[in-house]
């Protein structure tokens, strides 16, 4: 029964119940309102509801399936979960393991069994072989094993895709080295366990970008991009995984044999339009034409390694695609889940439901402030100007599971009076930049009080022509120019920014990239040796060198930046004001100028080499962008204040995922055998 206030009040007496209605009377105004007992009564099933929600929850923490965060923990110790370690604001969750803790100890010891525990210990897809499996033997006519021949046949193309890779099955010889130090793998005590941290990311109903009539590209910006498989999950515990289960780039060969796997409306990849593709290379010809090889004659083809599509003939009408893409975590421009980052409360225009276009729907908002929401993953060609009356917000969004691209002609400026604030939520802005005046056109000061960007892409490259609307050349993607301006940017990628040495900028969990060591990613507006506004960093990778008035706060954050070439030249990075400010947990170049520093590397001028950052990339479009790799040193990879590698991907606890599982293995495995642990992507 719900004791809300309406079914209290209809439990007392008629007669107190006239009575009451009688007191709450309004006489000057005739309107109805409650009497004080109803009010009260009111506050009561307030507190009643509290109760209820507290009681129902008690109840739901007694199962692990329903129970709150905090209690997974208790209810491992009582099913003797052991080693469990736990991370509140890891986007990982340990319950899984906790709910199969039984189901794993009657499975003990095999492969299934082995690669679920990865996978719920870790968060990541996984993926178990067992080595002594593979090993070449001598063949004995009375137990033949035709798959473990020393030799291998070199025409069967699916053995040799998949060589060096977990899904290699190619017989080997003895390796002797130790796995657990992952130096060995083929030998008879072997087990090897591949997590794929990368994942992949969904792009639904887009519009590729155009090269001519007949070539497309899915990216939406023109980037060769590699396509990745989404995976299907694993319907029974007893199933290995396969390349279709773990998230893999897609090779061509793949999707020529198995298309039914690949290509649909629900699967990997999709063209809008064209139910049957062709696979095929489409390099660029190296005949010097600029063209592309294998150009289709009869049917659509695709490249899955390159994301190119190819027409046999013109097409006049927009091509539309699905497609998934590899990323380390949910940053910047996606289609992944924000509505947690949303302002409540505020009045919503859809774009194009209510209004056509994102600047008639600034206009509409501009005096009244709201939420302009972009409902689809269309190409937006405009500039937009954007003038806030004083106390208004306006937040400039897609809606939760889209990401929209808009496409600047020139810089998108932004004027407000005193309080305003302006946010965009999961945009891909390609061109242009995000400006901040000083004063309007007619003359004016800006006092436009806040600029948060969040969840958006702001590429670091050059952009190429899209549509009506010519390629650019790579610049500064934010420039403040205005005083006093606070400036949050958090989970984005973005490139270079300028800002006015009396504003302040806070970043967190995001990537700025000035493409090259040597570039300045952020500084004054007065020259690319000026010194930008105060810094507030945290949790971010920094490509290109630093200037700031005050680093008021800079921590668990890798400053990639080249060194100084001559006494002449500026720090790496360099406060202006050493008084102020702290700097921890971050690698920072050596001969930088900094406060005084708190646990950052390199700790000695002699180890800088060592301990001198490792990316598996560091190219914008690439899949494992700003990617540790896997030889970098401990000292960054778990460098951070809690333990996790320092960077923009600070808070995916990768090295605590790992130590959980080694913990975990023990366990499980069979007495004899050792487990090494190794990276699928």
């Amino acid at each position: 029964m719900s004791f809300d206030k309406e079914t209290l009040f209809k439990l007392l007496p008629a007669f107190n119940r006239i009575l009451d209605e009688e007191a709450g009377n309004n006489l000057v105004s005739g309107q109805q309102n409650h009497g004080p007992l109803k009010a009260l009564l009111g506050l009561i099933a307030e507190q009643v509801a509290v109760l209820e929600e507290n009681m129902d929850q008690l109840y739901d923490d007694q199962f692990i399936e329903s129970c709150a965060e905090w209690v997974v923990p208790y209810i491992g110790r009582l099913v003797g979960t052991r080693g469990l370690i736990t991370f509140p604001d890891a986007p990982f969750s340990e319950r899984a393991q906790v709910a199969n803790t039984t189901a794993y100890r009657r499975r003990k010891g095999t492969a299934a069994m082995l690669e679920q525990l990865a996978h719920d210990v870790t968060g990541w897809n996984a993926s178990v072989v067992e080595y002594f499996q593979l090993l070449a033997t001598t063949q004995y006519l009375n137990h033949l094993r035709p798959g473990n021949l020393a030799v291998s046949a070199l025409g069967n193309w699916e053995k040799m895709e998949y060589v060096n890779t977990p899904f290699d099955t190619l017989a080997r010889t003895v390796d002797v080295r130790n796995i657990e130090s992952n130096r060995g793998k083929f030998n008879i005590s072997n087990i090897g366990i591949f997590l794929w941290r990368l994942d992949s990311y969904s792009v639904t109903k887009a519009p590729a970008y155009k090269v001519d009539d007949r070539r497309y590209k899915f990216d939406a910006l023109g980037k060769d991009t590699q396509l990745y498989n989404h995976p299907e999950p694993e319907l029974i515990v007893t199933h290995l995984a396969t390349p279709i289960n773990v998230p893999m780039p897609l090779s061509r060969l793949v999707m020529q044999h198995y298309p039914k796997d690949c290509y649909g409306v629900d699967k990997s990849v999709f063209v809008y339009g064209n139910p049957t593709v062709s696979i095929c290379n489409l390099s660029d010809a190296t005949d010097g034409s600029g063209n592309w090889a294998n150009m289709p004659q009869n049917t659509v083809a695709i490249d899955p390694v390159l994301g190119r599509i190819a027409f046999p003939a013109s097409q006049v009408a927009p091509v539309y695609v699905n497609y998934y893409y590899g990323f380390s975590d949910k940053m910047g421009g996606g289609e992944y889940g924000r509505s947690a980052s949303f302002s409540d409360d505020l009045h919503i225009v859809q774009v194009p439901q209510n209004a056509p276009t994102i600047q008639a729907a600034i206009n509409v908002l501009a005096t009244t402030g709201g939420v302009i929401e972009i409902t689809n993953n269309e190409y937006y060609f405009e500039t937009p100007v954007v003038k806030l009356q004083a106390g208004k917000e306006i937040e400039i969004r897609a809606l939760n599971k889209k990401r929209p691209v808009l496409v600047l002609a020139d810089d998108i400026e932004v004027f407000g009076d005193e309080n305003a604030v302006l946010s965009f939520n999961g945009l891909l802005i390609s061109g242009g930049c995000l400006r901040l005046p000083e004063k309007d056109g007619t003359g004016m000061l800006n006092k436009l009080k806040a600029l948060q960007i969040i969840h958006c892409t702001l590429p670091p490259d050059a952009s190429v022509a899209i549509g009506g609307v010519p390629a650019q050349p790579a610049q500064p993607r934010l420039i403040v120019e205005m005083p006093g301006v606070s400036v949050v940017i958090d989970r984005s990628i973005i490139g270079p920014l300028r800002v006015s040495d009396s504003a302040s900028v806070h970043i967190t969990n995001s990537i700025v990239d000035a493409k090259e060591e040597n570039n300045i990613a952020y500084c004054g507006t007065n020259g690319l040796n000026s010194f930008g506004g105060v810094l507030h960093v945290e949790h971010t990778t920094i490509i290109g060198k630093v200037f700031t008035r005050i680093m008021q706060l800079a921590s668990n954050t890798l400053f990639i930046a080249a060194l100084k070439q001559n006494e002449n030249d500026m720090p790496p990075v360099a406060a202006e004001r050493l008084q102020d400010g702290c700097v921890r947990f971050c690698y920072i170049p050596p001969g930088s100028r900094l406060p005084l520093l708190y646990r950052c590397q390199p700790s000695t001028e002699a180890g800088a080499l060592k301990v001198e950052p490792m990316f598996n990339s560091l190219h914008y479009g690439i899949a494992a962008y700003c990617q540790l790799s896997r030889l970098c040193d401990i000292s960054i990879t778990e460098g951070a204040d809690n333990e996790a590698e320092m960077g923009a991907f600070r808070n995916l606890y990768q090295p605590q995922r790992i130590t959980n599982l080694h913990t975990r293995l023990g366990e499980y495995l069979r007495f004899g055998l050792e487990a090494g642990i190794f990276y699928g992507s």
